[in-house]
């Protein structure tokens, strides 16, 4: 190519042909320029004169190792790089959500990512099945380009991704999801805690969105995404074990005395209220006919007194059954 004769615009076209050639063909720079090496090699063999060419091929020689010897420290360098810029952001995340922090080095911190310590952030936890820190940078990156390096920063902490972001920054769960659900399939859940400010927010935050994972974990919800928000009524329950338990023992009490015990049936209301009182879904969910799905509520109806098509008597008989899920109810 270079001793064709070619006008040097043309050589830089072939070139540049030959470079996209080798991206396409999955080629790492380094061998992509040690091929270009034994390329010049073979042609000076070819046609350098006998005196010359013994010289000139332990020269290329010596040059091929030299340069890979360069690319390989050039890329060690570079791979270390960016192993200290995730070390940096995970040790600063930590500091965000640590109780006790050096109010410098916080500070430092802040103005290096850009982030409001004043300001409203948003706590997301993703559960995933293991900590790859290849999945972590690239989301990491991912998200920072969609929503600003500024407004978002994820890293991985205690075995999770965690992923603090500015408050009221929409879509960022959606598209968290999206990427685990492309690189994952499956094996993954994600919790958002509620929008908080300040650096005690950032604490209360991540909190929630843990107890989100916890409460999914006992109450058998696999939504992949979770918020906080919407599982307030939980620790509400939780808070007055005594009321819970009396409403449980109370409602469901009855079904314990079924044939096959209270089991199937609280599958049955389960199945039910998670598909909104569709007896064709609950069914398909249960792997059982529409008309056993029937049958268990009027069971239920007749034994408690209760039936979930009744509005005065639906919310008590969910309340029921998600009591019955936190206790354990029937042990």
């Amino acid at each position: 190519m270079v001793s064709s004769g070619a006008r040097p615009d043309e050589v830089h076209a072939d070139a540049s042909a030959l470079g996209t050639a080798a991206a396409a063909g999955s080629l790492t720079v380094a061998d992509t320029v040690d091929a270009l090496l034994q390329a010049a090699a073979a042609h000076w063999l070819a046609t350098a004169a006998p005196e010359a060419s013994a010289a000139g091929l332990d020269l290329l020689t010596r040059l091929r190792k030299v340069t890979a010897a360069v690319l390989d420290g050039y890329h060690r360098s570079a791979h270390d790089e960016a192993d200290q810029r995730d070390r940096d952001r995970a040790a600063f995340v930590d500091d965000l959500l640590a109780p006790h922090t050096d109010p410098g080095r916080l500070a430092a911190g802040a103005q290096r990512y850009g982030i409001r310590l004043s300001g409203q952030h948003t706590v997301i936890v993703a559960r995933v099945p293991a900590s790859d820190g290849n999945l972590v940078h690239t989301l990491d990156e991912t998200l920072a380009a969609r929503f600003g390096g500024a407004n978002i920063l994820t890293t991985a902490r205690d075995g999770e991704l965690i992923c603090v972001c500015a408050g009221g920054l929409r879509g960022v769960p959606a598209e968290l999801a999206r990427h685990l659900q492309s690189s994952l399939s499956t094996g993954w859940q994600v919790a958002v805690g509620r929008t908080h400010h300040g650096l005690s927010g950032l604490a209360t935050s991540l909190d929630e969105a843990r107890n989100a994972l916890h409460l999914a974990d006992r109450l058998g919800f696999s939504a992949p995404v979770l918020h906080a928000s919407d599982l307030l009524v939980f620790p509400v329950l939780l808070r007055d074990r005594d009321a819970i338990t009396d409403l449980v023992t109370t409602v469901l009490g009855p079904l314990t005395g079924a044939r096959g015990g209270a089991q199937p049936y609280l599958d049955t209301l389960a199945a039910l209220f998670d598909n909104e009182g569709n007896h064709t879904a609950t069914a398909r969910q249960l792997h059982i006919s529409v008309r056993a799905v029937t049958y268990r509520l009027d069971r239920i109806h007749t034994l408690t007194g209760y039936h979930p098509g009744e509005p005065t008597q639906r919310f008590t008989l969910h309340t029921a059954v998600l009591g019955a899920r936190l206790l354990g109810w029937p042990a």
